[in-house]
């Protein structure tokens, strides 16, 4: 797995149903990325897969509450 590039984040969130803009998908990329860094000597033996549509689902759920 290797880092997500913003145009990448910025289609899963589309498909996801959660559009972003351009500059969210930017920062999205920016601040995930270390962990996809981080992840890197280890991926493919773990049992998830990150999701950076999430991020955005979650941020939506707690501003409208």
């Amino acid at each position: 797995m290797t880092r997500p590039s913003s145009k990448e984040i910025k289609v899963v969130a589309d498909v996801a149903g959660v559009p972003v803009t351009a500059e969210v998908a930017t920062r999205m990329s920016n601040s995930i990325g270390p962990a996809f860094e981080g992840f890197a000597p280890i991926s493919g033996t773990l049992p998830f897969d990150l999701e950076p549509a999430s991020f955005v689902l979650a941020q939506i759920a707690k501003v409208s509450k």
